[in-house]
């Protein structure tokens, strides 16, 4: 009998198997991780774009701000020296020109009051009285604002839009920080009218300087005529321009003009150029739609003074000529309209 040998395979190691699922728990982990961590930055990228979208202004908001920055302030005053009767529930919009003397304000104000619903009530601070502190300047703006003011230019209970024009040097820069808060408290828009040829302007303030003293129109002054007969008459005077301080003269009105729109930068307002209003028709039209109101041809009977080569209006053209020649103020010897 023959002896049966059986051959057994070897017992694996329980080490070793447990080693092995080890290794398998270890692997699922870690690609398990892998796949949660991926949808977690997924899930996080996503609250962040959205919350850059909600954080950011939409191009709505953007536009409604601009919109409401281009709309004036709408008013219902109640004035107390008379009824505004039917009109009681039209708005009325506020509105201040700033300027400086021999601009062209007079004319454009004249333009302004042809519009059957504007009411600008002129030059009312040129008045000591009225500006002798601020306490005078506000009760005279609460006065104008009210519709209590009255003068030829007053539209009276159906003004749509009431206003006057300030002359930089009439303590509009002296207590700029009150009027301003003024402005905007009130809602009060702002135009600047000014000029870009300066040297215009001093012709202009130098022979309306002269013409208070020699009253060459009947022994009568006037600023502003509505002839060519009186507009000849007035420009026949040539001033002779101090050639020495013309620089520096011309340097500080520039300045001024600068601090103004510092200081009333954020009030609601417009810059106009009275050359522009001469030889581009729609600049009135712009005027028209800052302060809310329906477009009008806007006239006026007033005849300009001085027109044409400005040499024929100053005595020392010459003198002149040298002086600016080679400066930035070069470019008023040309003629500009």
């Amino acid at each position: 009998m023959q002896d049966t040998v059986i051959v057994k395979s070897p017992r694996k190691s329980p080490v070793f198997l447990r080693t092995i699922v080890l290794l398998f728990g270890i692997v699922c982990g870690i690609y398990i991780c892998t796949v949660c961590l991926r949808q977690i930055n997924t899930v996080s990228k996503i609250k962040t774009q959205n919350l850059q979208v909600i954080e950011s202004p939409s191009p709505d908001s953007n536009i409604l701000a601009q919109l409401e920055a281009r709309i004036p302030t709408l008013h219902y005053p109640k004035p107390q020296t008379f009824s505004r009767g039917e009109c009681i529930q039209n708005p009325v919009r506020f509105f201040a020109i700033l300027s400086m003397q021999r601009s062209g304000s007079g004319w454009f104000e004249t333009l302004l009051n042809s519009h059957i619903n504007i009411s600008s009530n002129g030059e009312i601070f040129c008045a000591m009285d009225r500006r002798k502190n601020i306490s005078t300047i506000m009760q005279t703006l609460d006065r104008v604002y009210k519709l209590d003011w009255f003068n030829s230019a007053s539209k009276n209970e159906c003004s749509a839009a009431v206003g006057f024009k300030w002359m930089l040097n009439q303590g509009l820069i002296e207590y700029h920080k009150e009027i301003v808060e003024y402005f905007n408290y009130r809602g009060v828009s702002v135009v600047f009218l000014f000029r870009r040829n300066l040297l215009r302007r001093m012709v202009s303030l130098l022979a309306n300087s002269h013409d208070r003293y020699a009253k060459l129109l009947n022994g009568t002054h006037k600023s502003h005529v509505h002839s060519q007969e009186e507009a000849a008459a007035l420009s026949s005077y040539k001033p002779i321009i101090n050639s020495t301080s013309l620089i520096s003269d011309l340097r500080e009105v520039e300045m001024d003009a600068v601090k103004a729109l510092e200081y009333f930068n954020s009030t609601r307002h417009m810059v106009v150029y009275y050359e522009d209003l001469i030889t581009n028709n729609t600049k009135l039209n712009d005027v028209q739609e800052f302060l809310g109101l329906p477009r009008k041809e806007l006239t006026s009977r007033q005849v300009k003074i001085h027109k044409g080569l400005l040499s024929d209006f100053v005595k020392n053209w010459d003198d002149v000529i040298k002086t600016l020649n080679g400066t930035q103020y070069e470019r008023f010897l040309q003629a500009d309209y």
